[in-house]
Order: C-alpha cells, then structure tokens, then sequence
C-alpha cells in the first residue's frame, strides 16, 4: 500500500494541525497515514517489511527516540523527506547559523559564542561590557526557552548557565531594542513554508500572536522582513522553519532567534499564546502542496 504523505506525530497540541493537515490533504486528493504511538510498531512492521510505501515523511517525533528506527527506515529507503534530519540538525545549531547569517549579510546581534562546559570549563578572558548592559544567555541547540537566560548582567550568569546543558555551546548575545509602531513592538516570529512567508507581530514578553497584514507590510515600511526570511531559507536549507525578527530602533531588520524546526503549533483558538488558526492552516496547506510535488507517479 502507497501513501502519499506520512505523518508521524505523538503531542496531544498538535490535534489542531493535524486536522487541518487531514484537510488539506482531502482537498488535493492525498493520502495520509498517520503513525502514532499506538500504531508505532505495526507501522515499523509494515515500513522494514515492504507491505508500506511512502511519498513524504513529515516528522512532528523527531524529539520521540521511539520513533528513530521509522524515520530511519524512511531515509534508508529513500522516500522524500520534509526537513531531512541531518540538515534540520545542522540548521538548528544557533552556533552554526550565527556564523552561517552574518557571512551572507544578514544583520544578527553582537555575539559571543562559547565552547562547551565539557569541552572548556575554564572562561577565557570576556569583555562583557561589548554586550550592553544587559544580555541574553541561550544554548546553541533547543528551542521553546530552554535553557534561555533573558536580562543577564553578569559572568557569574555565564558560568552558572553553562552548566545547565553541560555539553552544548552557548551564546551570549546582545539585546536588541525594538522599534514601537502604533503601540506594539516591532518584533516579529516568521514562518517559512514551501517557499511562503507568513510574517506575524510577536512580543516576546506575551507571546501574543497577531498576523501582519499586507497593508500593514506596506504603511510601516516592513516589507524588507520577507526578502530576509527568504535569505535565511536559501542559507539552512529547510523546507519549513519559523524565524525571529526584530525592526531594531537603528532602522535594521535583526535575525534574533534564526532558525527552529520543532515548531510549535499550538492554536490561538485553543491557547492565548498560540498561533493563530489561519496561519496554521495556511502552513498545512503548503506542507501538503510539498508532499503533492513528491506523490508516487500513477
């Protein structure tokens, strides 16, 4: 049996997406196999044993290490796959990316990035003072805060810090302050998906979602965010990634926190601090547009 896209997933917030992802895939005519936790190992079974054949793997378990030797068997058996592993891993390396970003010209805070605890227990010599009063302290890998010192002011911050996730680098980076446009900060999370853009206004101290209107791209000077989101897609690689951005008050479009992959897709319908439902269902759209360009010739 062939099915056109796979979707594994087991996080009970993802229900949203999911239906909205069934949909998409009812209006282009798709099948979609989901594989739970439930199905988990009949669907190991069927993958390693042939009875099953894939179009596309979309992976929301990748965190889930019950599920390695599916995705595994996806890759060796080289069905298409969104966000491949190795490049999402890649990617997700705020190290890496940092480097990666400023060498295509994209503007990213002032930066110090460390070696891991393990590897260099001993700081060497920091002038903190190039980070402004206050700093961000952040591990090179995570995402949803982990690990996240915001307001830090101090070494004591950065030596306590790094052993939190002991074998990661870390960075330590300088605040950047929005600009404010009619009473909101301007600071944006981003997603990309299959080529898209979808810009929405973001504070980082709520989280509060709101999608950024074309009117608005246009009365406040904002449309230089998507040619720098679809910078950051031609440097990581990714088929789908969410992005921040802030409109700094020096007049510059700031990559703050560059790429994630485990994206959280909460709906605002259902959480304040969700994303709100038609930008979800625009992202599931695409994904199943992605899946279309890979469906098993007839």
């Amino acid at each position: 049996m062939h099915y056109d896209l796979c979707l594994t997933w087991y996080w009970e917030y993802d229900a949203d997406f999911v239906h909205m992802l069934e949909a998409a895939c009812t209006d282009r005519g798709l099948s979609l196999w989901q594989v739970r936790p439930h199905n988990l190992v009949e669907a190991v079974n069927s993958l390693f044993s042939g009875e099953i054949t894939l179009g596309t793997l979309l992976n929301r378990a990748a965190d889930n290490p019950a599920f390695s030797p599916f995705t595994h068997r996806v890759q060796e058996l080289g069905f298409f796959c969104i966000n491949p592993p190795e490049i999402s891993h890649w990617a997700e390396d705020k190290a890496t990316m940092h480097l990666e970003l400023i060498t295509h010209g994209i503007e990213t805070p002032y930066t110090i990035i460390l070696a891991p605890f393990t590897e260099q227990p001993l700081l060497p010599v920091l002038d903190l003072g190039l980070l402004g009063e206050q700093f961000v302290i952040k591990p090179a890998y995570g995402g949803g805060g982990e690990g996240v010192v915001m307001h830090a002011s101090s070494l004591e911050q950065v030596m306590k810090a790094r052993t939190e996730f002991a074998d990661r680098k870390y960075l330590l980076q300088a605040q950047i302050q929005p600009q404010e446009i009619t009473g909101r900060k301007a600071w944006f999370r981003v997603y990309y998906v299959n080529g898209k853009i979808y810009p929405c206004w973001w504070d980082p101290q709520t989280h509060i979602f709101n999608p950024l209107s074309a009117d608005e791209e246009e009365r406040f000077d904002l449309t230089p965010l998507r040619p720098v989101v679809a910078k950051i897609a031609s440097v990581c690689r990714l088929d789908w990634f969410s992005t921040e951005i802030a409109f700094s008050k020096d007049g510059k479009f700031v990559a703050v926190d560059y790429v994630n992959d485990g994206i959280d897709l909460r709906s605002q319908s259902k959480a304040h601090d969700g994303v709100p439902d038609e930008v979800i269902r625009a992202i599931a759209a695409e994904l199943v547009a992605l899946a279309a360009r890979h469906r098993k010739a007839s």
